[in-house]
């Protein structure tokens, strides 16, 4: 861990999670719906792929499904920056006050050896420790790094026992996630965020397990959501999917729970490569998630969700995780437990129509940010 000595209640508070254009510039209209912590603005690009510190919570997602180039190996992989502004001392002159963390969690996920392998960083912003660029997508810690390079992206991590190095190329414009942007994620509307998303990322890289590296190729998922507020005071956390499809579509869904299980609010969207840039986006009760089957870790006791049935304007899916034992135990971190994996996507006929993963936040506890 980067900064032992930081106070664990920094640690507790601050977790998210999770829920680029190749041309540029691009300026987006700003928002009908805008919020109050929000505030109606135009994204702009790519200054908006950058950091946005003077909001409260940030973070950069990027999820995706591999191959090996030699044999028939899959895996699945997770590499995602958090910014979080400490309110604390933001009034504070040294040099050394952290006005800004940055955390990190990277995993991979062995198919055919089922199992899951991840790690965890956190520093403070600054003294060539952390950085997050404010005018692109520029991400470090500590050797991780996330990086905007043209129309590609760079993905760096090496945990305990595995690591990566992937170019990641565009292949499809970004994609603005809610109402041209702003994404609701509560019935107040004030619980909101920016979000924007990345699909069908082309992948080629380097996976290193333990002392065997291989090279690897698949397809990715680009996240990168800033907010003020986020969650409604009664939700305990989410559930959420980001899926390629194998036609090239791209397909987002996710329900914000209350501490029994009912969804307090829900949505996300549905493109396909004919609709351009424009995706369909869900409204508010359009999507329903319906558990199947479950798994319990042995190490929290959590009760997890592994196949879901999701409702959609688009079609009803079956999401089956490839593996149950995808938690991540981010304690030393964000402080959070949670479930993030990478998952196989059915239709409504049972035909497997693509990958990508699901992420499912207070089961072990309830989730605050």
């Amino acid at each position: 861990m980067a900064t032992p000595a930081l106070p664990s209640l920094f640690r507790r508070r601050l977790l998210t999670a999770g829920l680029t254009a190749p041309l540029w510039p691009l300026t987006v209209p700003a928002a009908t719906t805008t919020t109050k912590s929000l505030g109606p603005r135009d994204l702009t690009f790519p200054r908006d792929l950058g950091s946005h510190p003077d909001h409260s919570i940030e973070w950069w997602y990027i999820t995706g499904h591999l191959r090996a180039t030699a044999g028939a190996r899959e895996f699945g992989f997770q590499l995602t920056f958090f910014r979080s502004k400490v309110l604390a001392t933001q009034d504070m002159t040294s040099a050394f006050a952290a006005k800004q963390l940055v955390f990190a969690h990277a995993a991979v996920t062995d198919v055919a050896g089922k199992k899951l392998l991840h790690d965890q960083r956190i520093a403070r912003e600054g003294f060539g420790l952390a950085q997050a660029s404010p005018s692109d997508t520029d991400v470090k810690l500590r050797g991780w790094s996330l990086v905007r390079e043209a129309a590609q992206y760079r993905a760096v991590a090496k945990g305990h026992a595995f690591g990566f190095e992937l170019a990641l190329r565009e292949t499809q414009p970004l994609l603005l996630q809610g109402d041209r942007g702003v994404s609701r994620k509560g019935p107040e509307e004030k619980q909101a965020s920016f979000y924007y998303s990345l699909p069908q990322l082309q992948v080629k890289g380097k996976l290193t397990l333990g002392d065997q590296t291989m090279q690897v190729e698949g397809s990715a998922w680009l996240d990168h959501e800033w907010s003020q507020e986020l969650m409604h005071p009664q939700a305990v956390g989410w559930d959420w999917i980001g899926m390629n499809l194998l036609d090239g579509s791209a397909l987002t869904a996710y329900q914000l729970r209350d501490k029994s299980g009912n969804a307090l609010w829900d949505g996300g969207s549905y493109r396909h490569p004919s609709m351009g840039a424009q995706p369909h986006v869900f409204s508010h009760g359009e999507v329903l998630f319906r558990p199947v089957r479950y798994w319990t870790s042995a190490t929290t006791k959590a009760r997890y969700p592994v196949e879901w049935v999701v409702r959609t304007p688009a079609d009803f899916y079956t999401v089956k995780a490839v593996i149950d034992n995808q938690e991540l135990d981010s304690r030393a971190s964000t402080g959070a437990i949670y479930w993030e994996g990478l998952c196989e996507l059915f239709d409504s006929n049972s035909k497997l129509v693509g990958h990508g993963y699901l992420e499912m936040t207070g089961y072990a506890s309830p989730l605050r940010l």
